[in-house]
């Protein structure tokens, strides 16, 4: 019974490390950035704990790179703005299995707003 118990014990939290939230599939981002409001189409794929995939918006498709720690979800890319290259960086948190809010960072811009994403209908 001992060696049961001592087993549940060092197996037991083992199981129950967070597994990351699932957010692959499609997205809807509207974000405020610079007082500016956006919109962009994101198809999310997920591998474990990082994520790739893309986002559509006004400046035509961008490859994505981020990262989901339990609830926490990040991701960044690349874009153009009079020929400078921005980094713009998103960090949320997974509301619902519908639904991530966070904030936008522009780098080098040091612009910054905040964003939801909603699953499509």
């Amino acid at each position: 019974m001992k060696k049961l118990v001592l087993l549940a014990i060092v197996v037991l939290p083992v199981v129950l490390t967070a597994q990351p939230a699932s957010v692959a599939g499609k997205w809807e981002i509207n974000a405020t950035v610079g007082g500016t409001a956006t919109y962009a189409e994101c198809n999310f794929t997920q591998k474990d704990a990082d994520l790739t995939g893309s986002c559509e918006g006004d400046q035509g498709p961008k490859e994505i790179t981020g990262k989901v720690d339990g609830k926490s979800v990040s991701w960044q890319l690349n874009a153009q703005w009079e020929g400078q290259t921005l980094t713009v960086y998103y960090k949320g948190s997974l509301q619902s299995p519908e639904k991530i809010t966070g904030t936008v960072d522009v780098q080098p811009l040091s612009v910054n707003g905040e964003f939801t994403a909603t699953r499509p209908k």
